[in-house]
């Protein structure tokens, strides 16, 4: 092992087995001081190795620095840092020791130089995700479960991949891949799956609403956006990825239009955005790949708020379906607002972190000379204001007053959602700090006339569009069918179709074990048995007639 500096995700993942035994103001201490500390040991990392270790004749690198890395690493401590003041008083102990474990392995992945590295720490994130999910009670280990098995398939497909690359290159240093092997084939198949694409993209409105309060909140954060950083350093410029994420962002927008759960809006919505930083990806021009990374870094800002204000309303009312709420402005004007500036950011107005972010990846599809991808993105962009921007706020806040008043939820619940919100409206304000944590040079002007123009023309037409088509729009105490379906359908009919052939084939197989062990003790018994003819007393001159032939017949053999 070489010179190194303190890995800074091991800190919360160390952090989270010491919350459990913890109680009162010194765990609330400890759970708000571990991501900070992660926080600085993150901008303390030098670019390049920083910590090597020599392994079976592979140099493996658990730490390595550069922009890319501090950028999700600041944003993920951050994350921890906000969801775990807003979780502060969650009545589950394991919970917010679970995230920390979770966030820790997520910031492991990030700091990743080689690809076994990025493997352990990916499955640590599988479990500690899975156990988040599980925490919230009975109800939700169904979810859990599929959860799992979802991700432990991808990361049994990684490994293969990973396997496959190492046989194929000798090497275990994770960099950027071309398509040209069935290693590479598998790792971006391991990769796409837990970024949500299809035919899996279900994963996520069927997981995280399963969540706590509190618990979604942690999830939103770091599963997608880990996928989509190690998709940046894997797979820049593969062209496949834009049609992937076309997929994703419309697949999005058309399901939470139809959904009424409002955690589900909001997850589908997780798949709609991811979706944009895909093409980016798949784009691969420095300007595309910083507008990536930062509509990575205000999504999970703004996503996060937008869970906070849906959590706190289920925190207060105990539903999540929007056809069950309504006219909660009266009571609940903090989480109202919080609420709005979370749902104006991820529809990109001025002044907010989603305008100057997301509207790089526009540009780099304009650069790239990509037309039809640029007028897909823009509608895109369009519908995000109708599909999440007015439909979560509006359906859940006002439109019918179902004649609920919750209050605002605890002190550190609407400090965790003012914080983010800060980082919503002062990411949008002033972009300029925020441009220099890109990992390439910033040079776009996002407040010129034209796009300012242009994108609230886009606003305007998708609220009237919203408010002209209210009726059609309304949800309905329904439930949607997304595509999991025929995978959950069809791995309920393989399972029944193997438990018959199991059963056949077991009964068969006992069966004739159990024929053959009848007739190999029938015949130790007529042999051996008290009648048996082994066990029957002979005549001594009988005896002594076998003795000698016995002996003839060996001093023939020898003597021939």
């Amino acid at each position: 092992m070489i010179e190194t500096v303190f890995p800074p995700g091991l800190i919360l993942f160390l952090g989270a087995f010491l919350l459990p035994v913890l109680s009162g103001h010194i765990r609330s201490v400890v759970a708000l001081a571990l991501p900070l500390i992660a926080l600085f040991l993150v901008w303390s990392v030098p670019d390049g190795a920083a910590l090597t270790i020599h392994w079976f004749g592979y140099e493996l690198v658990p730490v390595q620095g550069d922009a890319l890395a501090r950028l999700f690493g600041t944003v993920f401590t951050l994350m921890a840092f906000a969801g775990g003041l807003f979780a502060l008083h969650r009545d589950n102990r394991f919970e917010l020791a679970a995230a920390y474990a979770y966030a820790g392995a997520s910031v492991g992945v990030v700091f990743a130089g080689d690809l076994l590295t990025v493997f352990v720490f990916w499955e640590l994130m599988a479990l500690a995700s899975t156990f988040v999910i599980w925490c919230a009670g009975p109800s939700a280990w169904g979810a859990s479960l599929r959860y799992a098995i979802i991700h432990l398939i991808g990361g049994v497909v990684l490994m293969a991949g990973i396997a496959a690359h190492v046989v194929a290159t000798g090497s275990v240093a994770f960099t950027a891949m071309e398509l040209g092997s069935i290693g590479t084939w598998l790792i971006l198949i391991g990769f796409l799956i837990n970024v949500g694409a299809p035919p899996v993209s279900a994963w996520v409105p069927d997981a995280y609403p399963s969540a706590s309060w509190s618990g979604a909140v942690f999830l939103s954060a770091f599963t997608t956006k880990t996928a989509v950083l190690v998709l940046m350093r894997g797979f820049p410029g593969t062209e496949m990825l834009i049609w992937v994420g076309l997929y994703m962002i419309f697949y999005g927008i058309i399901y939470a239009i139809l959904e009424n759960d409002m955690r589900r809006i909001l997850c589908y919505s997780i798949v709609n955005q991811v979706g944009f930083m895909v093409v980016g990806i798949g784009i691969g021009t420095e300007m595309a790949m910083n507008g990536v990374a930062a509509h990575a870094f205000a999504h999970i800002v703004y996503k996060a708020l937008l869970l906070m204000s849906a959590g706190s309303v289920l925190y207060a009312t105990g539903k999540s379906k929007t056809t069950e709420l309504g006219g909660l402005f009266r009571s609940m004007p903090v989480t109202t607002i919080c609420g709005i500036v979370g749902a104006l950011s991820i529809s990109a107005f001025p002044l907010t972190s989603g305008f100057v972010a997301k509207s790089m990846i526009l540009q780099g599809a304009i650069d790239a000379h990509m037309a039809l991808v640029f007028f897909g993105l823009t509608t895109a962009s369009a519908c995000a204001f109708l599909y999440v921007g007015l439909n979560f706020p509006w359906f859940t806040f006002f439109d019918r007053d179902s004649g609920l008043r919750p209050k605002d939820p605890p002190a550190n619940m609407t400090i965790a959602m003012w914080l983010l919100v800060a980082l919503c409206i002062g990411i949008g304000v002033a972009p300029g700090l925020f441009y220099e944590l890109m990992p390439y040079p910033v040079d776009y002007k996002p407040y010129t006339t034209a796009h300012v123009v242009l994108q609230l023309q886009l606003l305007l037409f998708s609220g009237l569009v919203f408010f002209l088509l209210l009726k059609q729009l309304r949800h309905t105490p329904t439930i949607t069918l997304d595509f999991d379906w025929f995978w959950r359908g069809l791995g309920r009919a393989l399972g029944r179709e193997f438990d018959g052939l199991s059963v056949t084939a077991w009964e068969r197989l006992t069966g004739r074990m159990l024929e053959a062990a009848r007739r190999f003790v029938a015949g130790i018994y007529r042999h051996h048995g008290p009648q048996g003819i082994l066990a029957r007393g002979w005549p001594t001159g009988l005896m002594t007639l076998w003795a000698t032939l016995l002996l003839a017949a060996w001093l023939i053999a020898y003597y021939v």
